[in-house]
């Protein structure tokens, strides 16, 4: 049980760890179009985005996928600069954009697993069963993004109810921020 606690804490430090900006920024962006009121959906977002990275953490460290390192860290900044691309070019159609985001966050949680891939492979590779480490990384990877998300709830809050901010503002504001640093992200990071 010291084992899926060790992996537990490793799960959550992956999120919420400063060296955890790219996945932080991803959530940012996939939460932007969204408000409070929206929290059943948006624990289902972040729900599909863990699943899809629970699936390729776990046949990366089978080793049943294997892709470059370098390709997976410029591939993790483009969904985000693709996130919130969409987030701006969708913003006055938030039904259609909500009912995307839940197959961008499946689909792009599958890239955002690869990027622990490679860290994950070396330390099980002493384990007897990957499941219980897996099952604590992502519990706690889960358990992070929701404290990411509850926080950047709370500051919506503030801002929609105290400050009077727009809700097409924010999700302009955030969602133009979350590009360009992105963006930067991906630029620094190109493989070729």
């Amino acid at each position: 049980m010291q084992d899926f606690f060790m992996y537990l804490q490793l799960g959550w430090a992956h999120i919420i760890s400063l060296d955890a900006l790219d996945h932080q920024l991803f959530v940012l962006a996939l939460v932007a179009a969204y408000s409070y009121k929206d929290w059943k959906q948006l624990l289902i977002l972040v729900t599909a985005f863990t699943i899809g990275h629970s699936i390729t953490l776990a046949l990366s460290t089978l080793d049943v996928v294997r892709i470059s390192s370098s390709w997976v860290e410029f591939l993790i900044p483009v969904t985000i600069v693709l996130t919130s691309l969409d987030n701006i070019l969708m913003r006055n159609h938030e039904n259609r954009l909500m009912k995307l985001n839940y197959y961008l966050a499946l689909f792009f949680g599958l890239i955002h697993g690869m990027g622990f891939a490679n860290t994950a492979r070396m330390m099980l590779a002493k384990e007897q069963s990957i499941f219980l480490p897996l099952l604590g990384f992502n519990i706690g990877l889960e358990i992070g993004q929701i404290a990411v998300v509850l926080i950047i709830l709370m500051i919506l809050f503030v801002l929609l109810n105290i400050f009077r901010v727009q809700r097409k503002d924010w999700v302009m504001f955030v969602s133009s921020g979350v590009f360009a640093l992105s963006l930067q992200m991906a630029l620094q990071r190109i493989p070729f």
